[in-house]
């Protein structure tokens, strides 16, 4: 996905929904910050979206402009009408929202997650493809160490969730964080050492879902 087709699923949400302000979660947020990202990093024709005011009404999102729909048919990408609860994001992700407002959006604005907080929530939620994509801005060095540590101590989820299954590590979010680094980010982090993005493995704990790492 290219910025200016972000610009325009963003146009089409808020004129959808009749909402003017929609929030970007997902791979794609990047875009706000790095309009011109690595190709790598935006192979993703969706858009996962919802209104910042009205979240209930991504439905509609999802029924008009959503995958197989005439809209995704025509433009070769879509948007998919998620919850604000769909990611796991540290304290205070509302407040480093990155705008994206121009002519292209008709005065509508998308709200991107900062990078730091995409990165950190990509880590929570562990899959193959995420770790791919954290690799890369890691490669990049699109993200500041001291920052992403700052950022992923602050997500809310469980000491134990390492051991739970993901029913029981869902519904324990809003705990304490682990204590310990999980496999899948000690591995991205050994495949990037030029990136210094940890001191130390004790430094840093983020939770990766059980049912990820098999």
């Amino acid at each position: 996905m290219r910025r200016f087709e972000l610009e325009h699923i963003i146009r089409a949400a808020s004129a959808i929904t009749k909402q003017d302000h929609i929030v970007v979660v997902g791979s794609q947020a990047l875009l706000g910050q790095f309009p011109n990202a690595d190709p790598r990093l935006l192979v993703s024709m969706e858009a996962d979206v919802f209104p910042l005011q009205r979240p209930e009404l991504s439905i509609e999102i999802d029924g008009n402009i959503g995958e197989n729909s005439t809209f995704h048919q025509t433009h070769g990408y879509y948007a998919h009408g998620v919850g604000e609860d769909t990611a796991t994001l540290p304290d205070g992700w509302r407040q480093r929202l990155v705008p994206i407002h121009n002519p292209n959006t008709n005065n509508a604005t998308g709200w991107c997650l900062d990078i730091h907080d995409l990165v950190a929530s990509k880590l929570v939620a562990g899959r193959e493809k995420d770790m791919d994509f954290v690799a890369v801005i890691l490669q990049k060095g699109m993200v500041q160490k001291d920052l992403l540590e700052q950022r992923i101590a602050t997500l809310p989820i469980a000491p134990r969730a390492h051991s739970l299954g993901p029913s029981q590590a869902h519904a324990s979010r809003g705990s304490r964080r682990p204590k310990t680094l999980c496999r899948r980010f000690h591995r991205v982090v050994a495949d990037n050492p030029d990136r210094g993005i940890l001191a130390s493995p004790s430094t840093l704990a983020v939770f990766i879902p059980l049912h990820s790492l098999h």
